[in-house]
């Protein structure tokens, strides 16, 4: 493994490998402190920097942050590499991989040619050195698309996932919750439900739950319970309606084993809901969820950045074709993003990365309450997340979520989006609005007669 040195005034700074130099050219952030991998100083940063920019992108082919041979996320991120695709941005150093990422030439087309020949380490190494604007520019140009129930992704659209969690999953709760979201025009991307109970009979009842309601209201769009990927293989066994295959991944084998997962339990429970065809417009079935911090908080980075590591979790993810990714990006707290300002950045940096390696990338807009955040830094986020093209936002009555005891963006929080972007929801979904007289073709709320919708409720389990 090289050693990499740069020189920041009269001080020579000397990066030991490869995982150093990208820890330290990172942006500062807690759980890098807390993991004792962080830059020591302003200028040992900007040290990291220089030497980054300069490193050719082919060097992340030839020394890989964790070895192969003890890790199937190093083996799936080599297997994954087409050279073909990587020959156009072959010759370039990271440095000059963020020009051409900025250039006026660098189309959609262009980008989208290249996909496959990016490593989420070059789109990890390629963030460090960009701005927040730098990040926004280029995400804004991606459009990832995929289909299930309905088409996400599509230029001028903002999709929403409506999350009906409850402390004790009740069922009524759960869907008045959903009602209410479907009112605001909101649930295209997904209704997905955390469960309280993590248990094969409560998943199925509330699997069974929103079938129902989906069924009875003829939306399109698809339901999701976000157990453990095990119970939801179990329910599928037993006949329960599964439309989204759920799971958290991580960016390392290691972290993953902590979440009880593996890449071949992935491929199996996508092969099993395959299986049931539930979709109408595509096939698109995998819901994944990351956050900056997974690896660290499992002792699992092998001395990685947190960044690093969450884009590595990102060649997880494009193995099995997503429906929708979710970074939860401020979801485990101040000890891995301790403020507004840290977990802004991650968020956009998340977001560039996985749209740059052509995955359909939404945002849990979130904190936590012991975070140094408000809803004011959750706006700023949002609005630049829209300006970038996020994909979906998460829709979360009051913004407070009483199960997970967290701060997320509501219902409402779309609109902000969708009025002062011009944005719409998913095109299938938006002619449900119109028709069941929830919205007009401006995007304008102008449901007052909301016998049908409440009719969802009539029958469903007490």
């Amino acid at each position: 493994m090289p050693v990499f040195k740069s020189q920041v005034g009269v001080n020579v700074y000397r990066f030991e490998s490869l995982a150093e130099l990208m820890a330290q050219a990172t942006p500062a952030r807690s759980g890098d402190e807390l993991a004792g991998v962080a830059a020591p100083s302003h200028e040992a940063r900007l040290a990291a920097r220089r030497a980054l920019a300069e490193l050719p992108l082919k060097t992340f082919l030839n020394h890989p942050l964790i070895d192969p041979e003890i890790d199937d996320v190093s083996q799936l991120i080599l297997s994954q590499h087409q050279s073909d695709a990587f020959l156009p941005i072959s010759d370039l150093t990271v440095g000059e991989f963020r020009d051409w990422l900025l250039e006026y030439s660098t189309t959609t087309e262009r980008l989208k040619s290249v996909t496959w020949g990016i490593t989420p380490e070059m789109a990890a190494a390629v963030s460090k050195l960009m701005r927040n604007q730098d990040l926004i520019l280029v995400a804004s140009k991606i459009r990832n698309v995929t289909r299930f129930r309905n088409t996400i992704g599509l230029p001028g659209r903002l999709s929403v996932r409506i999350q009906p969690n409850h402390p004790t999953d009740h069922p009524q709760a759960v869907a008045a919750s959903i009602l209410e979201g479907l009112m605001y025009g909101c649930g295209d991307a997904v209704i997905g439900i955390n469960p309280a109970l993590d248990s094969l009979d409560n998943t199925i009842r509330l699997l069974q739950l929103m079938d129902e309601l989906i069924e009875k209201l003829q939306i399109p769009t698809q339901s999701c319970v976000l157990a453990h990927i095990t119970t939801q293989m179990q329910a599928m066994k037993r006949g329960a309606p599964v439309d989204l295959v759920f799971q958290s991944i991580a960016g390392t084998e290691l972290a993953n084993k902590s979440f009880g997962i593996s890449l071949k339990m992935l491929e199996d429970a996508r092969g099993m809901a395959l299986e049931l065809k539930r979709g109408t417009v595509g096939d698109q079935l995998m819901y994944f969820e990351t956050g900056q911090g997974s690896c660290l908080s499992a002792n699992a980075h092998h001395g990685l950045d947190q960044q690093t590591c969450e884009a590595r979790a990102y060649a997880v993810a494009r193995q099995f074709d997503p429906l929708l990714v979710n970074t939860v990006v401020g979801f485990i707290g101040p000890e891995y993003l301790y403020d507004g300002r840290q977990i802004l950045r991650a968020g956009l940096e998340d977001h560039f990365c996985g749209k740059l390696l052509g995955l359909p990338m939404g945002c849990d807009i979130c904190y936590t309450n012991h975070a140094e955040a408000d809803q004011n830094d959750s706006d700023n986020l949002l609005g630049l997340l829209g300006m970038a093209g996020c994909n979906f936002i998460m829709g979360v009555p009051g913004a407070d979520d009483i199960m997970l005891g967290y701060q997320s963006t509501s219902f409402h929080d779309s609109h902000f989006l969708r009025q002062t972007l011009g944005l719409k929801p998913a095109p299938e979904f938006e002619e449900w609005t119109i028709n069941f007289g929830l919205s007009n073709r401006s995007g304008e709320l102008v449901g007052t007669d909301l016998t049908g919708l409440m009719s969802g409720l009539k029958g469903l389990e007490a």
